[in-house]
């Protein structure tokens, strides 16, 4: 099914619409239905967070501004979003969610309720912790957590990271937590100088245990989104546009299956992997990697990929408007929701006021 939406630009976008075109396959629909949840992919290139839902067996998407959105978390009571200067807080007022946007059409409405201004440190993925936010500091090559006192708290970085600088060493970007602790983080090189990664890109990048900073996987390409599914470590070998499974018990690496496009950002649901895909820019950034083979065919959008059958099953796909997607989320239990964020004028929303009741 194809369908096409303009958008009011962002801010800090001297374009005053985005034709945003796309189409999807004819499954997309009934699986989220059936797992009973929707979707939130950020896209930092468009500065949006695109919202994928479904109301009476209709697909629905609605785009919000998030100056460079990044890491998106989703919690028990609140949402996360990482931009340029700001990570930003929304929590869920279900009491509204029948009368804002079109009526009796939402099951949850996330307003804007704070941001933390952190500068620009590079935020990559997110990942609500036990305790706190855990943040992937990629300009400073650490995970830290966040203070009103501070523009970030340093936690942890690899053992290779001699000094915290502001100079992406190794370019930290994904977080994989168990039990609310971070465990697997996704680095592109083992190295210990301002964006030393970046020549050897496409062969050493590896997954690290965390706090220990040990190889659980290493001569990967790229690598960005490690996922815990049952015994098994999940990560997307970006630059070769696969699906990578590591067996946690033995090490062994195995290609799952190969994607029509950069792959980054990834939600898991049972058997079911909805898999963020990129164009590539012809920069430096994305130079000399073997998915760049095929730099013509790539597409940007959902894959929606079987990890039993080792398979991709369906696809959404943009084709105009967005080309590049950096995290994929879920909202279990939750099929249509409405948001209301940082810019809610430039997202076409008038503003929502939320007081006490008053007592008495």
């Amino acid at each position: 099914m194809s369908q096409s939406s303009p958008q009011s630009s962002s801010p800090s976008d001297d374009t005053a619409q985005r034709e945003v075109r796309y189409e999807y396959s004819n499954n997309l629909v009934p699986l989220l239905t059936r797992l009973g949840t929707s979707l939130l992919l950020s896209t930092y290139q468009a500065g949006k967070l695109v919202v994928v839902g479904v109301h009476d067996d209709k697909l629905q998407l609605s785009f919000h501004n998030f100056e460079r959105a990044m890491g998106v978390a989703v919690g028990r009571t609140q949402i996360a979003v990482g931009g340029k200067d700001w990570i930003y807080f929304l929590k869920n007022a279900p009491e509204l969610a029948t009368r804002v946007g079109t009526p009796n059409t939402h099951d949850a409405c996330f307003l804007i309720r704070g941001a933390h201004y952190s500068n620009d440190i590079s935020v990559h993925e997110l990942a609500w912790g036990q305790e706190q936010l855990v943040v992937t500091n990629t300009r400073f090559s650490c995970l830290c957590s966040l203070d009103n006192n501070y523009s970030f708290v340093p936690q942890w970085r690899p053992p290779f990271v001699s000094e915290l600088a502001p100079e992406d060493r190794c370019h930290l970007n994904g977080i994989a937590l168990v039990d609310g602790q971070p465990k697997y983080a996704t680095v592109l090189g083992q190295t210990d100088t301002a964006g030393g990664w970046r020549p050897n890109k496409a062969t050493d990048g590896c997954v690290l245990e965390v706090p220990t900073g040990q190889i659980v996987a290493q001569g990967l390409a790229m690598p960005h989104s490690p996922r815990i599914r049952q015994n098994d470590l999940w990560v997307l070998n970006s630059g070769q546009g696969t699906v990578m499974k590591v067996a946690l018990s033995t090490g062994k690496m195995e290609t799952v299956v190969e994607l029509p496009g950069y792959p980054r950002g990834m939600a898991l649901a049972g058997q079911f992997a909805f898999v963020g895909l990129s164009k590539v820019r012809e920069t430096a950034t994305f130079g000399n990697l073997p998915i760049c083979e095929h730099f013509d065919d790539l597409k940007c959008g959902l894959a929606i990929v079987d990890l039993q059958a080792g398979k991709q099953v369906g696809l959404l796909e943009f084709q105009s408007g967005v080309d590049e997607i950096f995290d994929v989320q879920m909202l279990p239990g939750i099929r249509n929701p409405f948001f209301s964020g940082p810019y809610a004028a430039a997202d076409g929303n008038p503003p929502i006021w939320m007081v006490p009741s008053p007592k008495g």
